[in-house]
This record gives C-alpha cells, structure tokens and sequence, in this order.
C-alpha cells in the first residue's frame, strides 16, 4: 500500500544572484513493509519543517510520549530529524544538503531509526532526499589556455575542460555556450552517463599573422528552474601546427586499494602516448576535476602518471573514488581518462557500545527479570566486520538479552540487597566477528535505591545504668545505640521513651532520652531511700515509610550515697528533758548500765554505726560497746567515785566522708531516791557555773553593799522556792514504741532488746522517798535502765496531793 502527499517547500537562496527559486510540490512517499517507512524530502529543508506525521502513518495514536520514542541514527549518529511527542510529526532539526551526504550518487537516503519503549519496538526510516538546484556550474580553472597552430584545418576540434555541477539529474549542466566569434564554435555531446562533453570547433581558419591572440567566453548551464550558469574565458594563442594529442593506453582505469593505507602507496600508473615530437609530444598528466574533500587523498606525478595515496583512506567515509585525468602535451592538446578506485573495507572500527534508558538508581525490592536498560551497539564496518557478539560479566545479578536488531535489554536475574552491596559496575563487552575480531568494552556503575526493609537493632539486648543517689537534674545515666543498615532516612534512628510508670508517676519525670545521640539524662535527683532500682523502656524508629522500630529495656540502679547522719532514738539527743539512769553503788565491772539506741537511713557501710564515749566525767567508770551501744561498768563502783556522772556518746556511721550525732547521757550512782541530789543542779551545772560567773561579774561591778545584799536576798527566795521541785524537773522519757518509718529492728544495729521494770515510791514533798531496784529479766546485765519521766505539770499534780503516796513505775521496753 502505497500513500502520497504535497507539501509546498520553500527552496534556499545559495547566494548565485537569483531572487527566487521555483515552488516544487513534493511527494511523500509512505509505504510499510515490516515496520519500515520512507519518506521523499527536498534537500535545504529549514529547520523545523515537518516531514509528515510519523505517528499517524504507523498508527501508533498518542502512545508515543508515554512510550518514550525517539529518533536514533546509525553510523556517525548525527541525527537530522526528530519527533513532536505531543503531535506525532517528524521535523527537521539540521541541515540536510544532499551533495555533502551523498555527492554525485543518483539515491540518497538517510536512515534514521525510531524507537519505542515498554515494549521495546524498533521502525526503520528511510528519508531519500531529493536534489534542488541549489547549485551553479563552476568551471575547475578561471582561464582556459590553448596554443593552435595556424595551420589548424578547418574543423579541428579542442576539448574543453568540463564545467562540474554539484546537483544531479537534470540540476546538472545540460548545455554549454560559445562566445559569438569568426572562428569558433561549441560542439557538445552527450555520454552514455548523461556528462555533456564540449569540444571547441574551428570554422574559420587562424592567421595568426592578422590575430595572434582570442578571447573567448564560454558558458555552462544546468537544467534547473530557475537556471544557473557558470563562465570561464578561453584564450587561444596562435601557433604553429600541433596536430597529435596525447592517447591513453586505457579509457577507463579501475584500482583497489585497502583502506588505511599507508601514505605514498601507488594505487595506479597511468600512460598516454603523444605521436609528436619534441615538445609537441611531451605529455603532462593532471587530475582534470577533483572535489575539495577529495583533492588531498591522492597524487598524480605529472611526468609518470603515478597516483599514489596522499591521505587518509577510510571505507566508511569513502568506498570509492572516481576522478578525471588529462594528459596535455606540450602546446596544449588533452586527452581525458576515467580513474576509478575502489576501497577494501578493513576490520578497523571496533563496536561502539551506547547505554539507553538506564533506571538508576533501581530500587532493592524489583523482582527477578526485571529490565533496568537497553543497550544499543554499532560498529561501522561492513559485512562480517559488523557483526557483533555482546556479553557483561558473570559475577553480577545481571543479564543481556537479545532483542531487535543490535538493541539488548538488561535484565536482573535475582533479587538486589542494598545493604549487602549497594552499587553495580557493569562492563559491557562487544567484539565483531572480523579477523582479527575487535572488541570494545564500556562500563556502567548502577546503584541500588533504599527500600526501609530493616527496622533499627540495638547494640546490646538490654542496658544497665548505675547513677548515685542526691544526682544533678539532666546528668548523663548512659547511652543506648542502635544501628539501621538503611540509607540517609530509612537509616536514621530517632529514639523515644515508652510510657509507663515508676512509683505511680510518669517515667518521663524520672528520665530523658535525647532523640538523635539516644543518651539518656535523669530529670530529677533520685534519692536512694526512697526506691533503688526503676525500669524504662526506650524505642528505635527509622525515619522511613512505613517506619520501623524495635525496642529495649534500660535498668537503672542508684546507689547509697552517704547524705544521712545517724539518728539517736534513744536518749532522746534534744529537748527540754534530759535522760537520767540510776546506777546501784552496788553494780560490779561489766554490769550492764544503759544503752544507746540509733539508726542510719543509709543502707551498706554507710549504716554501719559505731559508739564512742567522747567525754565522760570518770573516764576509767564507763565503757560502751563499739557497735552495740551497750554502756556498762568497767569495774566495781567505789565510794570515792562521784555520783554524778556525764557521758557525752558519739555514733557515726561508716561513710566517706563519715556522719556523726551525739547524745548526753546523766547517770546517778545510788541505791534509793533519798540520795539523789537535784536533778536539775545535774542538768544546769554547765549553765550554772556559767550563771555564777556572770554574777561574779556582776558583783564586782556593784558598788554599793546595798545592791549586792538586795541580789543575795532575791537569789536565796529564789532557791528556796525552787527546791522543793528540783528532784523531779526535766525528767526525761524514753520512746516507748517509737522508730521512724522504713527502720528496722536489726541485732547489733543499735536497738534495745532486754526489757527492764523499775519501782519508784515517792512520799509527796518528801526527798527521802525509797527507790526500789529490781533485777533484770538478763542475769548478766545490770537493770540500769531506770528512767525518771516528767513534765514540770505532772510533778506540780504529784506533789499537790500530800495525803497520797504514788507509786510510779517505769518500764523500758
């Protein structure tokens, strides 16, 4: 089936002083056969002309944007078309001038080759451009010479020198003109190829004595519409008679010569013979036409007739070469012979490997088969020379298929790991089937996209976090790490704390997490007392889509810092009583007096407490157990030793730096009430010697004796009325059942286990009362745990009541 279009083209101004060229219509031939189709264009087109509608004309619709076409070339890959994806048109990108393509050949036709994508699909175009008249007649040399013999017979013939035209057909110099003269004229014949040859004809006789000299102008032009014309001059200088031109050996001459060879090879000799004498027989050989890219590749000696190789030979620029030869002798009469040389290709280009529609990156997750490319190879050559072999190496998840023509796909052939390698070299291999084969290689690095297919993993399965106890709000506990194989936000690790719960309370009052380093900081000072061990849960997100995560446990343990002193329970260390403790005269070495009861709120050695007498009135009466608090005689109690005696007791715990609390301890040696002195003298001795300094101080500074008798008498009222009340004034308690919360009663921590019972019989306002002592339910320890309580009120109610004999009793449990 065969389609035919007009389109009117607009012919180029070549600049040879005509104003306008004719109007052509042109047929586009369209014609199918196997995907192929051609079309017939003028050669000059102007770029972005359109060509016809590619995509209509191969019915491929509106598919052809989303199918990716494009033109490609063969060869040099110089493209002079393209395709409009958004109408379909084939349109001119580049110049297309028909003599550079194709010179004097009768068919020119380029190829261009249109592919598709998804599925691949490959149609052939041809485009056959057609010649214009484009260009004028140009004559090889601006003056041409002949020497004629008078003696010239009427008649005589000279060949002229052939006025080339770069068009073909009927572009080309159809007729030539003769200045109008006396003597000559043209004569011009037609050859079997369609060159019209002219011959100068004389038809009058030359006397040279009457005109030694002619000048003639001589016209060549072509077939064209509009017409083009070239001129040369003749000169003819009259001369004495040569009558024999030069005769080649051969009209025709044929060579072969192989392409790239070497420069000054002799490709061809040719010879001509000229019947004269002398310098009418001296034959000189020249090339008569040779175009400009042709006049450099080969030489001719003009005296031998040598042509030998002066340039580059390449078949595919080149596969044959035909050029004109004169032989002149000496006055000036030519012969003319046709020189062809045919080029032999050589395996000389190697394949030329192209890369087209590479996906890349290529995501990891594609499946198997997949195609990532196409590859497209060329080599230049001809024949077997071009046939091509095309391989990638083996250790890589890739393969090369064959499709159309030399077009191979490049197909995965398992499945991609980003993380196990993350980027491809591909080096592609051709070699042609010439001798010897050639071969070319080109390499590709492919790079595997990021697929979020691994969730954050944590260095370690769990975390431990040791921090001290009285810690600074935001000190560092410790750090957890997780890494992600994933690339830039599929592998970054964003880290969070979980919700929960310490103690009731939200974890994220106890911690911190930093997002981006996973270090953890506290968010409150922690203290040991209160909890010493606490659990949180820290996630692991990626930053991909969908994110994933995974999650850790991090225990945190506080350790006991030394920040709580001892506590005395027992005697009370403070207050407005004082503890006192009766001791038997009777009491021998070792008796068992009292005992000091503490408790540290630290654990560890930091609770570990040891009791110290630190001062004491008889240092040799007393001793007290380093960890058991226990105070008890060191020996026997004499009558010389006072009854009045002060124990300071130090208790410290084991710490660094260590803690200490002290307590006073008044004891009483004595067997009943009656001998017990004022216990408040006991308790204010200190303050009263201060008192009496004070009054020393103030009974120098009294000048008067009046003054100091008013103070003595207030002072002795005053004491009086005191005394009555002083045996009984800041008597102090021991806690019955008293222990702070979280302490614990613990053997050698300082408690007191043995119980002790005491009977007291007072007589209201008497001093002499009897105190009754009463063993201990231990029998090696002394019952010394004997303790007077009473408030200033109670004593006031006890000894209002003179009718009355109260007993007390006091137990210490």
């Amino acid at each position: 089936m065969c389609q035919t279009r007009r389109n009117p083209w607009h012919p180029v101004d070549r600049g040879f002083g005509l104003n306008w060229y004719f109007v052509a219509f042109l047929f586009l031939g369209l014609h199918f056969v196997n995907g192929d189709v051609s079309y017939s264009i003028p050669e000059e087109l102007k770029r972005g002309s359109v060509i016809g509608n590619i995509g209509k004309d191969l019915g491929l619709g509106t598919t052809m944007s989303s199918r990716k076409a494009r033109i490609d070339t063969e060869g040099s890959g110089k493209r002079y078309c393209d395709i409009n994806l958004s109408t379909g048109d084939l349109i001119v990108v580049d110049r297309i001038d028909r003599e550079g393509l194709c010179g004097k050949k009768a068919s020119c036709v380029l190829k261009e080759e249109l592919l598709l994508e998804n599925p691949l699909e490959l149609h052939r175009i041809s485009l056959h451009v057609n010649d214009i008249n484009d260009n004028s007649p140009q004559f090889s040399d601006d003056l041409i010479s002949f020497e004629i013999r008078e003696s010239a017979d009427k008649g005589a013939r000279f060949s002229l020198t052939e006025a080339h035209d770069a068009d073909i057909g009927t572009n080309t110099v159809q007729s030539y003109t003769l200045q109008r003269n006396e003597h000559f004229t043209i004569n011009v014949d037609t050859e079997s190829a369609g060159r019209k040859r002219s011959e100068l004809v004389l038809v009058k006789e030359l006397d040279r004595e009457q005109e030694k000299e002619i000048q003639l102008l001589l016209t060549a032009v072509d077939g064209g519409s509009p017409q083009r014309s070239g001129t040369v001059v003749i000169h003819v200088t009259v001369l004495d008679a040569n009558d024999n031109a030069p005769v080649f050996s051969q009209t025709v001459y044929k060579a072969s010569l192989p392409e790239n060879s070497p420069l000054d090879t002799v490709v061809v000799t040719v010879t001509a013979t000229d019947a004269d004498e002398g310098v009418n027989g001296e034959v000189t050989y020249a090339f008569d036409h040779v175009s400009g890219e042709n006049s450099n590749i080969f030489s001719l000696n003009p005296k031998t007739g040598e042509v030998r190789v002066a340039g580059s030979i390449d078949y595919e620029e080149e596969s044959s070469y035909e050029m004109q030869i004169s032989a002149k002798d000496g006055l000036g009469l030519a012969s003319y012979a046709t020189l062809i040389i045919d080029i032999i290709d050589a395996n000389d280009n190697a394949p030329v490997i192209y890369f087209n529609s590479l996906t890349n990156p290529i995501p990891e997750n594609v499946s198997p088969g997949t195609e990532v490319g196409i590859i497209n190879v060329q080599d230049a050559d001809s024949d077997n020379n071009r046939q091509v072999r095309c391989s990638i190496q083996q250790n890589v998840p890739f393969k090369l298929v064959p499709s159309i023509k030399n077009y191979y796909s490049l197909v995965t052939t398992g499945q991609l790991d980003r993380e196990l390698v993350s980027d491809y070299n591909i080096t592609v291999t051709a070699t042609d089937e010439g001798s010897p084969p050639l071969s070319s290689s080109k390499s590709v690095q492919l790079s595997v996209a990021d697929v979020n297919d691994n969730p954050p993993v944590f260095e370690e399965q769990s975390y431990g976090a040791y921090v001290t106890e009285n810690n600074k709000p935001g000190s560092t506990l410790c750090s957890v790490t997780a890494r992600d194989p994933d690339w830039r936000q599929n592998g970054t690790v964003i880290y969070s704390l979980l919700p929960g719960e310490v103690n009731g309370a939200p974890v994220s009052s106890f911690v911190s997490v930093n997002g981006d380093t996973g270090v953890i900081h506290a968010v409150r000072s922690f203290d040991y007392e209160q909890f010493r061990s606490f659990k949180v849960h820290v996630m692991a997100r990626d930053n991909g889509s969908p994110p994933l995560s995974s999650n850790v446990t991090v225990s945190v343990f506080i350790t006991d810092v030394n920040d709580n002193s001892p506590q005395i329970l027992y005697p009370a260390p403070e207050g407005n009583s004082f503890m006192t403790e009766l001791v038997p005269k009777a009491a021998h070495g070792g008796s068992l007096v009292s005992k000091v009861i503490a408790v540290d709120a630290d654990s560890g050695q930091n609770a570990w407490l040891s009791y110290h007498i630190v001062k004491s009135t008889d240092p040799g009466l007393f001793t007290i157990g380093l960890h058991s608090g226990e105070i008890r005689t060191q020996r026997d109690i004499s009558e010389s030793d006072s009854m009045k005696q002060n124990l300071i007791v130090s208790v410290k715990d084991n710490g660094q730096p260590s803690l200490s609390a002290t307590c006073a301890m008044y004891l009483l040696i004595s067997d009943n009430l009656a001998e017990v002195p004022e216990l408040k003298d006991m308790s204010h001795d200190e303050n009263n010697s201060k008192l009496t300094s004070y009054l020393i101080i103030a009974l120098v500074s009294v000048s008067t004796f009046f003054l100091t008798f008013i103070i003595i008498i207030l002072g002795v009222r005053f004491c009086r009325r005191r005394k009555p009340r002083l045996l009984f004034d800041g008597a102090v308690a021991i806690p019955s059942a008293y222990l702070p919360p979280n302490y614990a009663d613990v053997d050698g921590t300082g408690t007191l286990r043995s119980t002790y019972n005491y009977d007291a019989y007072l007589t209201t306002g008497s001093r002499t009362s009897d105190f009754k002592f009463v063993t201990s339910y231990n029998d090696n320890t002394l019952p010394a745990d004997q303790t007077l309580r009473k408030s200033p009120a109670d004593f006031a109610e006890a000894f209002g009541d003179s009718n009355g004999s109260p007993e007390v009793r006091i137990g210490l449990n």
